[in-house]
């Protein structure tokens, strides 16, 4: 019984992770697989949380900062981000008014809650946005570059 709680601790854990896109979570759904795997050759529990913990810190401690260079060499060396990343600084449709509590944009052909970064700021629907910074699954968004040049706030692009 002992091992289907770590399975589903770890599937809920690496589930999680599809929605920060931080790589920190899988490692503790590393960690609670390999707890599950203790548990299934009949481990007891403190075995099972021991083996848990060090496998989660070494994933963290060993495998996160090889994953964060190879991902910080690749945006150093001028390939393409990756991740929400990417969104920052494309150009999107509003699909539905955006303002500073609601909103929705037409990205690439799919759809994003948004918010604008100006609170002062609405967006009527058919008008181009540019996505400013994402946080979570909203888009912050400005007025596209392309209709008012130079309108961008300075930011991190």
């Amino acid at each position: 019984m002992n091992a289907v709680l770590w399975i589903v601790l770890g599937v809920v854990l690496a589930v999680a992770e599809i929605f920060t896109t931080t790589l920190f979570l899988i490692m503790f759904a590393a960690g609670a697989f390999a707890a599950a795997a203790a548990a299934a050759l009949g481990a007891p529990v403190a075995i099972q949380a021991l083996v848990f913990a060090v496998v989660s810190t070494l994933c963290v401690a060993l495998l996160r900062p090889v994953i964060r260079r190879h991902a910080n060499a690749a945006l150093e060396g001028g390939e393409r981000s990756f991740g929400v990343e990417a969104l920052e600084g494309t150009a999107a449709l509003v699909v539905e008014p955006v303002d500073v509590e609601h909103g929705l944009i037409k990205i690439d052909g799919e759809l994003w809650t948004a918010r604008a970064y100006d609170a002062t700021r609405s967006y009527a629907v058919g008008e181009r946005v540019q996505v400013i910074k994402v946080r979570g699954a909203t888009a912050l968004v400005w007025q596209d570059e392309i209709s008012t040049p130079g309108a961008l706030p300075e930011t991190k692009r």
